[in-house]
């Protein structure tokens, strides 16, 4: 069997295409950025009823042209994968071979796209998403990678072998290489080509966006029920209890964020059950924000409270002691048949890190907000009508926060996501077998003047993400700023 090419057959006639498309597109982009600070007062002229409009010229026409042709750019991708999914490997080789594969996650991207914007004035702040270009383009990388973790990591529906297991003979083979002494209904090749323990990148590179779309979100999430639990009544409140909990905020933000990352996922730090404790503590956060929110909500309807805050807070309790509980660690509080969660201690380790060292910057944001918001007229009218202080907080200021709130969730996300790959690069918290992306390019860039197909993989995807989130946050930020 021979080794496939990246583009295969149809490579003959859309690759000239793609080729010629992206040097015209990059000298238009280019030729717009020079114009842009050329003629920055010119772009626009007054018209007589004081309306602004284009003047036109040659910015205008370098505008245009980098817009189609980016446009033109987008269909031959489409075709790309278009064709790869009809005729796979033998049609557009290494592409059509993972657009093939990737057939789930492109059914389950057009369908959130076309239900999205289809009902999209009845969705608020996520439907006016899709009125924004940048937007959309960073929701759609965003889903991609949380569409193809998922169908990697719990239907193992597009990976094509094992993300451990080795094959003799295919130790840092190239990209399309056949997999010597393929068995009946065992895919046929090495998309990626295989590592330095010969074993599949493509594979492993999918089970690694699986790990961060497990932890990065999470971890973001339970971030900012601390921060939001903590900063609501010390921008609310102020006095004391601001001043002392700015002072812990601060003590944690005054040291170098790796160096914390450091310590707290070191094999002596971890040996003393410390992160265990802090899990303790930091995860029980979430459960009083609920317990909170409903009592509050619900604090002049007994009837209705009380049992609905017994079951909620039963479900969540129960959870949150499988998340803790560890057996034969420093913190058990429940018999194995009773855990929910056999959480692996190197997770574990690393989203308390992540928690911990991204909640003090979240309840500074959230501190801010409350503190201007509390002004406002519409929280001295609740005032007036005899509403509680948590009621306030919960149910006036937080929903009037939820835009900044949103686009740093979205930017936070971006940044566990670095700080994830970070400690995998160095060897931090997981496992050294782990498919994450840190640790696939740490063992990548071991042999990266020799083999560089190891090693791109997992760069490009995190860099994709990353830019993903920091799009989706400012098409967020851009609809936001138009309520």
């Amino acid at each position: 069997m021979e080794p496939l090419t990246w583009t295969g057959a149809v490579g003959q006639f859309l690759d000239p295409v793609a080729y010629v498309l992206a040097i015209v597109f990059a000298i238009a982009l280019l030729a717009q950025i020079v114009l842009s600070v050329v003629t920055s007062g010119a772009r626009v002229v007054t018209n007589p009823d004081g309306t602004l409009s284009s003047a036109g010229g040659p910015y205008d026409l370098a505008a245009s042209a980098v817009r189609w042709i980016g446009l033109a750019l987008l269909v031959v991708a489409i075709l790309y994968i278009g064709i790869g999914v009809v005729g796979g490997p033998g049609a557009v080789g290494i592409v059509g071979g993972m657009a093939q594969q990737l057939l789930p996650v492109w059914i389950a991207l057009i369908v959130t796209f076309v239900v999205s914007i289809k009902y999209k004035r009845k969705l608020g702040l996520y439907g006016k998403l899709f009125d924004s270009t940048v937007g959309m383009i960073g929701f759609a990388l965003v889903m991609f990678w949380v569409f193809a973790g998922v169908m990697a990591g719990v239907f193992d529906w597009i990976t094509t072998h094992d993300s451990l297991s080795q094959v003799s003979g295919m130790k840092n083979k190239g990209p399309g290489t056949p997999l010597f002494g393929a068995e009946d209904g065992e895919y046929a090749w090495y998309l990626l080509g295989g590592d330095n323990l010969a074993r599949d990148v493509f594979s492993r590179l999918f089970k690694g966006a699986w790990v961060v779309v497990q932890i990065a979100p999470l971890a973001t999430l339970f971030a900012f029920m601390v921060g939001i639990t903590l900063g609501l009544p010390a921008g609310y409140y102020g006095g004391r209890l601001d001043t002392i909990l700015s002072f812990l905020a601060n003590l944690i933000l005054a040291f170098p964020v790796i160096l914390l990352f450091y310590l707290l996922v070191t094999p002596e730090i971890v040996a003393t059950g410390i992160p265990n404790y802090m899990a303790t503590v930091l995860f029980v956060f979430p459960l009083v924000f609920v317990a909170v929110l409903l009592n509050s909500r619900f604090y002049t309807q007994p009837s209705l409270r009380t049992p609905l805050l017994i079951v909620v807070l039963g479900v969540l309790g129960w959870i949150y002691l499988s998340l803790i509980s560890d057996a034969g660690s420093k913190v058990a509080v429940l018999p194995e048949f009773l855990d929910l969660f056999d959480i692996p201690a190197g997770i574990l380790v690393v989203f308390v890190s992540v928690v911990f060292v991204n909640a003090p910057t979240v309840f500074r944001i959230v501190r801010g907000l409350a503190l201007d918001i509390k002004t406002r007229d519409y929280v001295a009218a609740a005032q007036t009508r005899g509403e509680g202080p948590w009621y306030i907080m919960l149910w006036e200021i937080l929903p009037n926060a939820r835009g900044p709130l949103i686009v740093d969730f979205c930017l936070r996300i971006g940044y566990t996501t670095i700080l994830l790959g970070t400690l995998g690069f160095f060897g931090l918290g997981l496992e050294s077998e782990s498919p994450d992306w840190g640790t696939t390019i740490n063992t990548g860039r071991q042999l990266i003047r020799a083999y560089v197909h190891p090693l791109l993989p997992p760069a490009i995807s995190l860099m994709t993400l990353v830019l993903g989130l920091n799009l989706l946050a400012d098409g967020l930020r851009e609809e936001s700023l138009k309520d």
